[in-house]
């Protein structure tokens, strides 16, 4: 059964939950609002349109994938020449309460805070690669909210600070490049170069040749540490990273290309056993089309 998760547009602009709240916008033509300030900070998550947003008399064009933490009494708006093209996003408002709260329990939840009230960094741009998996962690969230399941409050609770946490860290990793190759393991090194290459070939032969070791090591190593083999590793990661990317707007066909599977075929029966349904269906899952 498909799932609407959309929310309709309102120009509200105080929050009625005590620690957050959750908006995904999918608006046939964008609908503005005046400059204003929040109490609280407002992440907000750009997928489509043709929008340039004004934070404290700047203007930053937005690309999709771009993510933007406002701070509290940061003047901001959208601002847009059309109104005749289609305009989504996420918007994650979050008391300052909450985050003074995981702040205190680690640091590592307020990088962002400190990026964008020390440095007036307010932005953060991301690969189509890097905001579908942030996308995925927003869907899972929306959904859970709106189930009626056992653990929900807990649940609930859990996927909010993953994705803050998430969050910080895809900015904080953009900014502090990973140590060079020769200071991490093979293993390592082969988990990122197997990350940053889904979409090329990565058979044993090619890898054996980047890391200038025989394959049947590397066989090893991965059976060793992951208790599979590399293939099944390598499948179950292009078939994450197409999952994730099936909440976009991207014909499917677009997609199992992108990530390495050679054709549909062998794409459709993979996704079918790993999670038991066809990637249409998932998509019709997690996007509910107008």
């Amino acid at each position: 059964m498909k799932k609407n998760l959309q929310t309709k547009f309102s120009t509200r602009q105080y929050m009625q939950m005590p620690d957050f709240e959750l908006y995904y916008y999918n608006d046939r033509r964008f609908t503005g609002v005046e400059s204003h300030t929040h109490t609280y900070y407002e992440f907000y998550l750009f997928l489509e349109g043709d929008i340039i947003m004004e934070i404290d008399g700047h203007l930053y064009p937005l690309e999709p994938g771009d993510v933007i933490l406002i701070p509290p009494g940061i003047p901001h708006h959208a601002v847009s020449d059309r109104n005749d093209v289609p305009y989504r996003r996420f918007v994650f408002w979050v008391s300052t309460e909450f985050l003074e709260k995981l702040a205190k329990s680690s640091s590592s939840y307020s990088y962002l805070n400190h990026r964008a009230a020390d440095r007036k960094k307010y932005i953060f741009h991301n690969d189509m690669i890097a905001f579908y998996a942030i996308q995925s962690k927003v869907f899972d969230l929306i959904e859970e909210m709106h189930e009626q399941r056992f653990g929900k409050e807990e649940t609930v609770s859990l996927y909010v600070c993953s994705l803050i946490l998430h969050l910080n860290r895809t900015a904080y990793e953009q900014e502090h490049p990973k140590c060079p190759k020769e200071k991490q393991s093979l293993y390592q090194n082969l988990l990122s170069y197997i990350d940053k290459h889904l979409d090329e070939e990565l058979s044993l032969e090619n890898l054996a040749e980047q890391f200038y070791v025989s394959k049947y090591h590397i066989a090893h190593i991965f059976k060793e540490n992951t208790g599979c083999s590399i293939h099944h590793y390598i499948t179950k990661k292009r078939l994450e990273a197409c999952r994730n990317a099936l909440s976009s707007r991207e014909k499917i066909n677009s997609i199992y290309s992108l990530y390495g599977f050679k054709d549909y075929s062998s794409f459709y029966r993979a996704f079918q056993k790993e999670y038991g349904m066809s990637p249409k269906e998932y998509q019709n899952t997690r996007f509910n089309p107008d």
